[in-house]
């Protein structure tokens, strides 16, 4: 189930809704934590991040456990967060450049010293 909510629903295949829609009908909880799941990743994908007091209250009056404290938890930063929601700067090309070298030290550990490593992270 969680992998059924956590993909776009147009990679669902129809069996895969049928069952989904069957399973949210019998428990509330789960259905009303799917709609507020996809309202959220809707405003991540769309930078709408202008309807997040909205969201935040209706996800701490839902009084899902895991939701509610999530959005509590926005709500404490609530600046920041809104400018992520809002705005199209980024840094992943940073932190992939960053995750790329993490990956050669760590394969470079222990075999060899600093002028080879910095080599290698050059020459990749």
């Amino acid at each position: 189930m969680t992998g059924w909510l956590s993909r776009h629903p147009a990679t669902l295949t129809e069996e895969e809704k049928l069952h989904g829609n069957a399973i949210l009908d019998c428990c509330p909880e789960l259905a009303a934590a799917a709609e507020l799941t996809s309202s959220f990743v809707e405003m991540l994908t769309t930078l709408s991040g202008t309807r997040l007091p909205d969201w935040i209250t209706e996800s701490t009056e839902a009084n899902l456990p895991g939701i509610s404290s999530f959005a509590v938890g926005l709500h404490s930063d609530f600046d920041a967060v809104t400018a992520g929601l809002t705005t199209d700067w980024n840094s992943g090309p940073v932190e992939g450049a960053v995750n790329r070298i993490k990956m050669l030290k760590r394969q470079m550990f222990g075999r060899a010293c600093f002028p080879l490593l910095q080599k290698r992270v050059l020459l990749a």
